[in-house]
């Protein structure tokens, strides 16, 4: 299977074009992209075909997609075939004070545009959108209900931070997950220079059994590495594809 990297990862790398170019060596097929770096899409266009890969997803800020016609130009450009909001788009949701039925109905909005055109669409999850609200229900449920159109790239290690169970959610809405972020969680106490992140197989989390779990349970055709806050990106991507490898995934 390909993996893909999620490239806000290496967003201090100082050379995209030399990323890529690492990345493609490495063995990764396709990258993910992510809002900053739209500025330019043919020219991000070109840096992939130069590289020998593909963008089949990317990140677009909320903001950026309620300009839903400028957002599919970006993607029909880039060679994007499904975009995913990685985040609310204020500190409100952080906080408990965002409308989250009001987030997910826009979504659903934009979800419907993009499905016209022939495109994906959906949302990323942090921890944020597993706290129930006073009817019970969680901003993930919220999200997922107010339209069959919205796709999920479930962030796996962030609903174990949620101290949700991935499993359970998987089973529940397989259905509607077509992507999944591969990232590992250091153990307690170690790598506080990275936010308590880990390179995939350096952590806690058992990814040879996730994966099986996602691909037996979910739509999933994307698997995208990350790591949200790297000390050296280019070793997070090496030790991390190292460790699939040997999964034989």
């Amino acid at each position: 299977m390909d993996f893909s990297y999620q490239l806000y990862s290496a967003r201090n790398e100082a050379s995209l074009d030399a990323t890529l170019k690492t990345l493609k060596s490495l063995g990764y097929a396709q990258v993910e992209g992510w809002g900053g770096q739209f500025a330019d899409p043919a020219a991000l266009a070109q840096s992939l075909k130069a590289a020998g890969l593909t963008m089949p997803t990317a990140h677009m800020g909320y903001s950026q997609l309620t300009d839903t016609d400028a957002a599919l130009k970006i993607a029909d450009t880039v060679g994007i075939e499904t975009v995913y909001c990685p985040a609310p788009p204020s500190e409100d949701y952080r906080n408990g004070t965002g409308n989250w039925q009001e987030f997910a109905e826009g979504l659903g909005k934009i979800a419907a545009a993009f499905k016209k055109a022939g495109k994906g669409f959906g949302y990323h999850n942090h921890h944020w959108e597993f706290s129930k609200d006073a009817s019970g229900k969680t901003p993930m449920e919220l999200i997922l209900a107010a339209s069959p159109d919205t796709q999920w790239e479930m962030d796996l290690a962030w609903v174990i931070k949620a101290n949700e169970d991935p499993l359970v959610w998987l089973d529940r809405f397989g259905s509607r997950i077509t992507a999944v972020h591969v990232k590992d969680i250091a153990p307690a106490g170690e790598k506080a220079d990275e936010d308590g992140w880990a390179d995939v197989g350096t952590g806690t989390l058992d990814w040879k059994h996730y994966i099986a779990e996602v691909k037996a349970k979910t739509q999933a055709k994307y698997f995208v590495l990350e790591h949200d806050k790297p000390s050296d990106a280019i070793r997070f991507a090496r030790t991390s594809m190292a460790t699939l490898k040997g999964y034989g995934v």
